[in-house]
């Protein structure tokens, strides 16, 4: 598909993979942001990544030079890899002697496998995995540096022009708080593997909105299509990850929901793998995304303008005649999906003919196979129940905060207190409004006081133990410990006051829970 003539792809510092820590914070607490980027959320979330190398799986590195960090990456020193097959010196001089497949690499791979022949031993080429059962494996991995530490110029400039553009002074924090939540969701077609029927997840079009009641019903269940990362498909989200997290999943779950509802973020999402039985997109979507959000204003990515221009439309229940009668199909639980009118607009600034590379049949996947995609929402509505009747049978259904209680009942039962999800009383639980003023997030903030204050304490106690050790009275003055103490103290007296309650507000607070 052509790219309009005036296209510049886009730069991008990766500021996050698989680990992070966050913050949500009210805006009014960040010195210098452009109310026209940020001025529309109330409270912001700023992350900061917890990881030096990220888990890769380059599955286009089979293609001598088509992937061209990958084979810089690995063509380096130090490298971390898994699953590419063992090559010996001989096999790799053959590999080298082979024009058609050495001289398609870029340098840096070529380098690699000369070095590699000059060095002997056993070493690996991008564009060989590992053999598994007479194939090659479709799950390659390696460990790469993080982009922005491999190459620092990047992000410093970002920074730099980020400063300039704000007037932020050198003294002064450059924060890039978040502004845009899109999920990536793996779909598949009907499949099947060793006999076993893999049912389909190919019922989104290239971008969904979803409020947020759908929208934790997508996030508690973390359903994943037929990936090479896992052993099949089902529930295999971050949060289903039981031996990574010793804490019960509604925490995490509490957490994420109150920073979505206070900083009024919209949860889109995009499709990778399949949309419909008949288009395999990969990773295309995913990667065009960012092009396409960047060249977005800040209005035009909020869902109410996207809805309001018909951009956007509703998915609704509908009911489908199959041999066991009239069965409703739940279509309301994927949300909102962007309309040709989207594409045209938004597309529309990155290629020439954007109904070419986004046609009917994407933006309406039920034109393809009505008998799939009714299939494939009643394996997500399936699979959501499945797994909020985990939360009723081990007792953490106490643990939610009610508007997560709502999700979970209505993934496991249909209703909440026999309302269905779309009762206005119910949808209201999910405002700024409601949950500022509720009693339980009252709690939260309270919470968090209570754990800062006895931090204080704890960090008091130990500034004085230190210094009150014999002998240690030269280290202390020459680690400044006297002048830490004082800092703790007048950090004790201010998160002790009511005042720090109020400055607390628009903050996530603190899941009571594990203060048990």
């Amino acid at each position: 598909y052509k790219l309009r003539q005036d296209f510049i792809g886009a730069s991008k510092v990766q500021m996050e993979d698989d680990i992070s820590a966050s913050i949500v914070v009210p805006r009014s607490q960040i010195k210098g942001l452009p109310l026209r980027e940020y001025g529309m959320f109330p409270s912001l979330k700023i992350t900061q990544n917890c990881e030096w190398r990220l888990f890769q799986r380059p599955d286009d590195a089979i293609f001598p030079g088509f992937d061209k960090q990958t084979e810089i990456d690995l063509g380096g020193e130090h490298v971390f890899v898994s699953n590419f097959k063992p090559i010996d010196q001989e096999e790799m001089k053959d590999l080298t002697e082979r024009v058609d497949f050495f001289e398609i690499f870029t340098n840096p791979m070529k380098k690699h496998m000369k070095r590699s022949i000059k060095e002997g031993g056993v070493n690996m080429c991008s564009a060989k995995p590992r053999i598994w059962h007479g194939q090659q494996t479709k799950n390659p991995r390696y460990l790469q540096v993080r982009p922005d530490v491999a190459n620092p110029r990047d992000k410093y400039l970002a920074q730099l022009g980020t400063r300039l553009y704000r007037k932020v002074a050198s003294t002064e924090p450059c924060v890039f708080p978040v502004a845009g939540v899109i999920g990536g969701r793996r779909n598949n077609p009907p499949d099947e593997i060793n006999g076993v029927k893999i049912r389909p997840l190919c019922v989104f079009n290239p971008i969904h909105y979803q409020d947020l009641p759908e929208l934790f019903i997508d996030y508690v269940c973390s359903v994943t299509g037929k990936s090479p990362s896992t052993t099949g498909a089902g529930s295999e989200g971050a949060l289903t990850k039981g031996p990574f997290n010793a804490i019960n999943a509604t925490a995490d779950l509490n957490n994420a929901l109150v920073s979505m509802i206070l900083t009024g973020y919209g949860g889109f999402s995009s499709a990778a793998g399949y949309i419909g039985p008949n288009y395999k997109v990969d990773h295309d979507i995913s990667l065009l995304v960012p092009e396409i959000w960047c060249r977005m204003t800040p209005h035009e990515r909020t869902p109410e303008w996207l809805i309001k221009n018909g951009e956007l439309e509703k998915l609704e229940d509908f009911e489908l005649d199959t041999p066991e009668g009239k069965k409703t199909v739940l279509a309301s639980r994927l949300g909102y999906r962007i309309t040709d009118k989207f594409v045209a607009h938004y597309f529309g600034r990155v290629f020439d003919n954007p109904a070419a590379a986004i046609n009917e049949e994407m933006l309406k996947p039920e034109s393809q196979s009505l008998e799939v995609y009714a299939d494939g929402i009643g394996n997500l509505v399936e699979a959501e129940m499945k797994s909020a009747l985990n939360y009723f049978q081990d007792g953490t259904i106490k643990y939610a905060c009610p508007p997560l209680a709502v999700v979970l009942h209505v993934m496991a039962y249909g209703h909440y207190e026999n309302k269905s999800i779309h009762d206005p009383a119910i949808r209201s639980m999910f405002t700024r409004e409601a949950l500022l003023e509720s009693d339980w997030y009252k709690e939260r903030l309270v919470t968090k006081q209570r754990r800062d204050t006895v931090l204080c304490m704890r960090n008091i106690q130990s500034l004085e133990d230190f210094m009150g050790r014999p002998g240690y009275e030269v280290e202390a003055a020459r680690l400044g410990i006297h002048e830490k103490l004082m800092e703790a103290q007048r950090e004790l007296v201010r998160v002790s006051d009511d005042a720090y309650l109020k400055e607390l507000e628009g903050t996530i607070g603190a899941d009571p829970i594990v203060f048990e």
